[in-house]
C-alpha cells in the first residue's frame, strides 16, 4: 500500500486565530502585536497587512505610517481554541494527525491518509474536500499531499492550490524550492549561503561524503530530504474533544447587540465542529470576564440537542435581556456539550409535530413576559394547601424512560369539574351515606375523609371546606370514584373531581 501524507500550511496563524471570530475584519489590514508595552513589536500579520509591508518585529511607532491598519494584542488563548478547532476540522478525515514544530509563525499539520482512497476518493479528491472544510472554518492554508512526509511539509508552504506529488517525482518538485524549506537552524543556514547554495536541488546534488564530514549526519539528513528520501516515524495528536471559544476585546463592551454580534461566529465554529462529528450542541455555557474582575456565566439547556445557530442565538437573547450583564464585558468563553441529533420516525399517516426549537423559543419569550419561575408544568406537592404545586421546566423523555413508563402499572386520571355539580347529601354519624346527583340515588360504600382543605391551624381562620374520597354505587349498578367537598360555612355539598 502506497504510503499518502498530507500536510496542512496555516500561515501567520496568530493573525489568523484573531480574525476567524471578527467576519468584519475578513480581508482587511491587520498586525498582530506582541510583547511588554511600549516594546511591542509585529509577530504576526494577514496577507492585505504585509502586502502595504508590514514586517514582523515591526514597532507600533513604524505601523502608524501604513494607512488602515488594524492593531490587535496576540491572545494565547484564542489561539489555543483556533488550534482545537482545527484538529476537529481535520479529524474528521483521519485520527493520526502530528503537529509539526512551528516555524514563521505558521502552524503545520501533517495527515495520515494511508488507505483512505476507498473512503474520499483518490488524493487530489482528499485535498480538495479538505481545503473545503478548512474554509469553512475561516482557515486559508496551503496543502501538499506526498507519499513522503518531509516533501508535503516543505512543499505546502509555497502551495497556493492544493497539490499532489506522484510517487517518484519528490526530487523533482522540491528541486526549484528555496533553503528556507527545510528545518535549518541558525548555524546550518550560514554555511550553506557560504557554500553558496539556494535551493533544494542544489542541497541534493552535493556529495553525500564530503557533506556529512562537514554537517554530520545533520547534514544526510538535510540531503535525504532535499531528495524527498527521508523517512518518518509519524507521532500523532490525541487531542481531547472539547467545544469552546474564546474571545477578548481590547476596550470593555456594554451593548447586547455588540455582544451578540460576537456570538454569532463563535456558535458558527462551535455548530460546525460538532457536526463534523455528527453531533450537536446539548447545552451552551456563557462565560462573561467583566469590567472589574467580576465573572458572569448563564447556561442554557434546550429541550433538544440543536444545530441552528439562529435558534441559539434567539435563546441567548432573551436570556441576556432577562439577565443582563452587570458591567462591560472583556471578553467571551462560550463552551458547548456534544449530544446526539434527535431522530424521530413517525408515521406515514401521522401528524406533524411541532419543532423542539421553536417550542423552546416560544417557552422563553414567555417566560421573559411572566418570568422564569412561572413557565413550565406543574408537579404536586405532598401538602393540602390551595398552592401545593411547583413549576418545572419542561424535559423530554429519552427512549429508556419512556419504556420505564410503560412498563409501569396503569395509574388512575382525575378529571376536574368545572363548574362543580352540586348534590344532595345524606349523613350517617357525620359521615356520607347517601347523596343524589343530577337526578341519581347514589349508596356510598367507602369513605374516606374529611381532608381539610383550606384555614390553617396556626392562624385565626375556621376550616372552611372539607374533602371526601366517596366510592358509590348507583341503583342501576354504575359505580363512582369521586372527591366531595363540604363548604362548612355555607352548608352545602357539591363534587369536586372524578376518578376515571
Amino acid at each position: 500500500m502506497t504510503p499518502l501524507y498530507v500536510c496542512v500550511h496555516v500561515p501567520e496563524f496568530a493573525a489568523q486565530a484573531l480574525i476567524r471570530l471578527r467576519p468584519e475584519l475578513m480581508g482587511k489590514a491587520v498586525a498582530v502585536m506582541a510583547g511588554v508595552p511600549p516594546l511591542e513589536e509585529v509577530c504576526s500579520a494577514s496577507p492585505a497587512a504585509m502586502k502595504q509591508g508590514v514586517a514582523h518585529g515591526m514597532t507600533k511607532a513604524e505601523l502608524e505610517s501604513f494607512h488602515d491598519i488594524v492593531v490587535l494584542r496576540r491572545s494565547l488563548l484564542e489561539e489555543q481554541h483556533a488550534k482545537a478547532a482545527l484538529l476537529d476540522a481535520v479529524s474528521a478525515f483521519t485520527p493520526r494527525v502530528e503537529i509539526q514544530p512551528a516555524r514563521n509563525a505558521a502552524l503545520d499539520a501533517v495527515l495520515d491518509m494511508t488507505g483512505s482512497e476507498l473512503i474520499f476518493g483518490s488524493a487530489k479528491q482528499i485535498v480538495a474536500k479538505l481545503d473545503a472544510v478548512l474554509k469553512k472554518f475561516f482557515f486559508s492554508a496551503g496543502i501538499a499531499a506526498s507519499a513522503n512526509q518531509h516533501t508535503a511539509v516543505c512543499l505546502a508552504p509555497s502551495s497556493r492550490k492544493p497539490s499532489v506529488v506522484a510517487p517518484g517525482e519528490e526530487a523533482v518538485v522540491l528541486h526549484h524550492l528555496p533553503l528556507t524549506a527545510l528545518p535549518l537552524s541558525q548555524e546550518q543556514a550560514d554555511k550553506l549561503e557560504l557554500w553558496g547554495l539556494k535551493t533544494l536541488g542544489d542541497l541534493a546534488q552535493l556529495p553525500e561524503t564530503e557533506l556529512v564530514v562537514r554537517l554530520g549526519q545533520q547534514g544526510k539528513r538535510l540531503q535525504l530530504m532535499a531528495q524527498g528520501k527521508h523517512p518518518h516515524l509519524m507521532v500523532p495528536e490525541e487531542p481531547e474533544f472539547t467545544l469552546s471559544e474564546y474571545i477578548a476585546f481590547d476596550a470593555p463592551i456594554e451593548l447586547l447587540d455588540s455582544l451578540l454580534f460576537v456570538l454569532g461566529p463563535m456558535l458558527d465554529q462551535l455548530i460546525a465542529r460538532a457536526q463534523n462529528h455528527a453531533l450537536a450542541l446539548a447545552s451552551v455555557t456563557l462565560t462573561l470576564a467583566l469590567d472589574g474582575g467580576e465573572r458572569f456565566e448563564r447556561t442554557l439547556k434546550p429541550a433538544l440537542p440543536v444545530a441552528q445557530r439562529e435558534v441559539l442565538l434567539k435563546l441567548l437573547h432573551l436570556d441576556l435581556q432577562a439577565h443582563p450583564p452587570p458591567a462591560g464585558i472583556l471578553a467571551v468563553l462560550v463552551k458547548a456539550e456534544p449530544g446526539d441529533r434527535s431522530k424521530m420516525q413517525l408515521g406515514l399517516f401521522a401528524p406533524q409535530t411541532p419543532e423542539a426549537a421553536r417550542l423552546d423559543i416560544t417557552l422563553a419569550r414567555i417566560a421573559a413576559i411572566v418570568g422564569e419561575d412561572r413557565v413550565g408544568r406543574a408537579r404536586l406537592l405532598d401538602t393540602h394547601a390551595s398552592e401545593g404545586f411547583v413549576m418545572e421546566p419542561f424535559t423530554v423523555s429519552t427512549a429508556s424512560s419512556v419504556k420505564t413508563q410503560e412498563t409501569k402499572s396503569n395509574t388512575t386520571t382525575l378529571r376536574r369539574c368545572r363548574p362543580p355539580s352540586p348534590l344532595t347529601m345524606m349523613l350517617r354519624e357525620s359521615r356520607p351515606h347517601e347523596f343524589y346527583l343530577t337526578g341519581k340515588r347514589y349508596i356510598v360504600h367507602q369513605a374516606f375523609g374529611p381532608w381539610r382543605r383550606s384555614g390553617e391551624w396556626w392562624t385565626q381562620e375556621v376550616w372552611s371546606c372539607e374533602e371526601w374520597d366517596i366510592s358509590a354505587c348507583a341503583t342501576s349498578g354504575e359505580t363512582l370514584l369521586c372527591i366531595l367537598a363540604h363548604d362548612l360555612l355555607h352548608h352545602h355539598w357539591q363534587m369536586e373531581a372524578m376518578y376515571d
